[in-house]
């Protein structure tokens, strides 16, 4: 007798990938992505705010051909700052990870592609933190985080 391989789902295979399931990957697999993308961009903001300085910065946007230097400056500052703590702790996270994936939309063919790909000088640093920044606003921040504990603190009877 030769074996038949089922390609199809059995009834009990079929339900575990249909069913919306609370596993401990569903819940903390997003966490690394967070603390690292976090950290990044809060770094990142630091540097900006207490290194360059807000005038520092502009002087980089406008020598960017970034118009508004200052505004923008200031912008990019809080996007970083803010949006890397957003991240970092779960709120607001898709949105923060939304603004900051179009900042490295801006940061790419603005400041980088005539570096090249390879790092120190081209964009693949940027382009990977625009694609940890996509999949976060897509998928959001995962169950360890402050949006899942304010919603099941909520909807909390008492």
């Amino acid at each position: 007798m030769i074996p038949t391989l089922n390609l199809w789902p059995t009834s009990d295979m079929e339900h575990a990938l249909t069913q919306p399931q609370t596993s401990w990957t569903q819940s903390w697999g997003q966490v690394p992505l967070r603390i690292v993308l976090g950290i990044v961009f809060m770094m990142h903001g630091w540097q900006k705010l207490f290194d360059f300085g807000v005038a520092g910065t502009a002087d980089i946007l406008g020598k960017l051909g970034i118009p508004l230097a200052t505004a923008a400056a200031v912008l990019l500052i809080v996007v970083e700052l803010a949006g890397g703590m957003a991240i970092l702790i779960g709120s607001f996270a898709r949105t923060a990870a939304l603004l900051l994936a179009i900042e490295m939309c801006v940061a790419i063919p603005v400041a980088r592609f005539g570096g090249g790909f390879f790092t120190p000088y081209g964009y693949e640093f940027e382009m990977t933190l625009l694609g940890a920044c996509l999949t976060l606003a897509a998928i959001g921040p995962g169950g360890v985080s402050a949006d899942t504990w304010w919603r099941r603190r909520s909807a909390a009877p008492g």
